[in-house]
């Protein structure tokens, strides 16, 4: 386990994020992370669905607008206000997924897509908790969760150097995120109860994709909605490296490691 330290702590991180940007319009890419797993759990609208950390509302919003029973959470308010405001059919609300007030069994599947590594110390009670409100025999859940790996050193090495820019001192940094080795990551689900049926090591931001160069012409301008909508799309020569990376060591160039596991 590693940890990534910025100079705010999480929440004012997300706060500030979600406060800066719009909500998501539903995501269309249904062949980029995150929608192309969600789609491996998600196989009919008879389920009932939790998204933990829904965010903007880009995954939310695709279920919702398809006729799907789906309920949205997250502990950042101004998310959760704001897709209200978008759209007051959306079943939203603010909570903590460490302690969350949904009855036992209460889901057929659960989708928490980068909220995990957000927590700094309650990640076990985090992962009880969704086993808790899962139903039994074949409740499932796809969640993913940021790799301990070259990609993300890499990132964090870039994202550092801001730091020593503007001169923070070392004790001001704060926790940023909690990173996972693929090993790591499988046993906090087994541990909790899970039965693990696979995990996937995926590319969500590419490394390059920080290198307006290596992005795809339409998106050499960086617009938050869009690149959460379509993907973080790369190059024809950002996807030859990419590709080759991910092809030959793809445990060490992912960015996150997306893991489907079933509550028996």
């Amino acid at each position: 386990m590693r940890i990534t330290y910025r100079s705010k702590n999480i929440k004012e991180y997300w706060e500030n994020r979600w406060s800066e940007i719009p909500s998501d319009e539903a995501m269309s890419n249904l062949s980029a992370y995150p929608l192309k797993y969600a789609q491996m759990i998600v196989k009919n609208k008879k389920q009932t669905i939790l998204e933990a950390g829904c965010g903007a509302g880009r995954i939310l919003r695709f279920y919702h607008q398809k006729g799907y029973k789906i309920f949205g959470i997250d502990y950042i308010k101004v998310a959760i206000d704001k897709l209200k405001k978008t759209d007051d059919t959306l079943n939203v609300k603010t909570a903590d997924i460490t302690n969350l007030d949904f009855k036992d069994e209460s889901f057929d599947c659960i989708l928490a897509f980068g909220l995990y590594h957000n927590l700094e110390s309650n990640l076990t009670e985090a992962v009880r908790e969704t086993f808790r409100v899962l139903k039994k025999n074949g409740g499932s859940v796809c969640a993913s969760f940021r790799a301990d790996n070259i990609q993300t050193k890499l990132v964090d090495w870039y994202a550092n150097k801001s730091f020593k820019k503007i001169k923070i001192k070392k004790q001001s940094k704060l926790f940023h995120k909690m990173n996972l080795t693929k090993k790591e990551f499988i046993n906090v689900f087994e541990n909790a109860g899970f039965k693990v049926e696979n995990i996937y090591a995926v590319e969500n931001m590419p490394f390059l994709y920080k290198f307006p160069f290596f992005r795809a012409k339409n998106h050499r301008l960086f617009n938050e909605n869009k690149a959460r909508s379509e993907g973080y799309r790369l190059s024809m020569l950002g996807n030859i490296i990419q590709n080759s990376l991910m092809k030959f060591f793809p445990d060490e160039f992912c960015n996150i490691f997306v893991l489907i596991a079933k509550k028996p």
